[in-house]
């Protein structure tokens, strides 16, 4: 019996001392979770540095959302042009064909010595032999030569004879009919300006200084173009300071391009040459060759002058030599004829400054000397009082 109580009695005191044990750790863990002696806070977000947590920004009475940033929407991008200067409008020169006939009034006043001149000598009613001489002197001063006066003069005497009548309205019949035939009219007065094959025309241009030769070749592109040529000039005049500049504005004016050297003093037969390579590739109608003016009694020039007609012939022919003369330096110009067409064969003759004070008759004279045609004539200093000569407007413009 006494053991059984031990025995109780240890198991109580066990009892005891379990669950004394329990109590006293759950009040030790109670107390730490409320131990307000170290007032610690929490540890910050990850991420979130530390030295900043009191440096935030009091919390305002301000709850409206800060805006959301976004990316700016692209803005439309306006695609500026480069600025280009405009390009100067190419002239389209009105057809040359009539165009004697309405410049008749100036050449009129050139030939007013002639035409005037005669007819009131011949519409006197009685001519006697000092009357005739008279009349042929006055043909003599329009540059008209000395065989060609004699020759109207005699047809002139013989209808007077014959028909025993010489009032104006007759005699300016008879004298129409006889410069007529000393104009020759039958002769060939085309420019060439037409492909040839597979080639383009080749036109050379000459002439003493200053008979105008470098505004000839313009205004004869002009021409051209107005007949739907295309066009293609070379400046072989490599001497004057600015002939080149000069035929390239009047190429420009109508879209025709000019071949040129960079330098002054190129050789001239070398610039023809490429301006006619240069007309073959790109296909052009028509090749002018502007060059230097060179007085006609210089040896050296002229050969050079036939230099660069050879030269030209190493890829082409040469199917025009236009020579430019003054109609103002009368017989003078007459000489000047002969001695380039013995040098370039020439074909053709253009008198230019045929207004005001020049004298009709050269145009008889010079193809009576050459036995080539007058093919163009310069009425005047704009750009297109270049006319193809038309030697029926011709006498009549001389006659009214």
């Amino acid at each position: 019996m006494a053991v059984v109580d031990t025995v109780w009695i240890y198991v109580i005191i066990g009892a005891l001392v379990l669950v004394g044990g329990i109590v006293y750790g759950v009040t030790l863990t109670r107390g730490r979770g409320r131990d307000t002696t170290l007032e610690r806070e929490a540890p910050p977000a990850p991420g979130l540095p530390t030295e900043d947590l009191d440096r935030r920004p009091p919390v305002t009475e301000d709850t409206t959302a800060p805006p959301v940033e976004t990316s700016p929407a692209p803005a439309e991008v306006e695609v500026v042009e480069p600025e280009v200067a405009p390009a100067p409008a190419v002239e389209r020169p009105e057809s040359a064909r009539g165009r004697l006939q309405r410049l008749r009034a100036r050449l009129a006043r050139s030939n007013s010595a002639l035409g005037q001149g005669l007819l009131a000598l011949l519409s006197r009613g009685t001519l006697d032999e000092e009357a005739w001489e008279e009349v042929e002197d006055t043909l003599i001063a329009s540059d008209l030569g000395v065989e060609a006066s004699t020759e109207l003069v005699d047809s002139l005497r013989t209808k007077v004879k014959v028909e025993g009548k010489a009032d104006e309205a007759t005699v300016r019949g008879w004298l129409r009919e006889d410069l007529l035939a000393l104009v020759q009219p039958d002769m060939d007065r085309r420019i060439a300006s037409s492909r040839v094959g597979d080639r383009p025309a080749v036109v050379l241009v000459v002439g003493v200084n200053g008979a105008g030769k470098t505004t000839t070749v313009g205004k004869l592109a002009r021409v051209l173009v107005a007949e739907d040529r295309e066009v293609l000039l070379g400046a072989a005049d490599t001497f004057r300071a600015a002939a080149a500049d000069q035929l390239e504005t009047w190429g420009a004016r109508v879209g025709v391009p000019t071949v040129r050297s960079d330098r002054d003093g190129a050789d001239p037969a070398a610039v023809a040459f490429d301006a006619v390579k240069a007309g073959i590739e790109e296909e052009a109608d028509v090749v002018i060759i502007d060059t230097a003016g060179r007085l006609h009694n210089k040896v050296d020039l002229m050969n050079e002058l036939g230099k660069v007609k050879r030269v030209i012939e190493k890829q082409s022919e040469i199917d025009e030599v236009l020579l430019v003369l003054d109609a103002t330096t009368g017989q003078n110009g007459l000489q000047q004829a002969k001695v380039f067409s013995e040098a370039v064969a020439v074909t053709g003759i253009v008198l230019t400054k045929l207004d005001g004070t020049a004298k009709g008759g050269i145009v008889v004279a010079v193809q009576r000397q050459l036995g080539v045609p007058v093919k163009l004539v310069g009425l005047g200093e704009g750009p297109d009082d270049l006319a193809p000569f038309d030697p029926e407007a011709f006498v009549d413009a001389i006659l009214a």
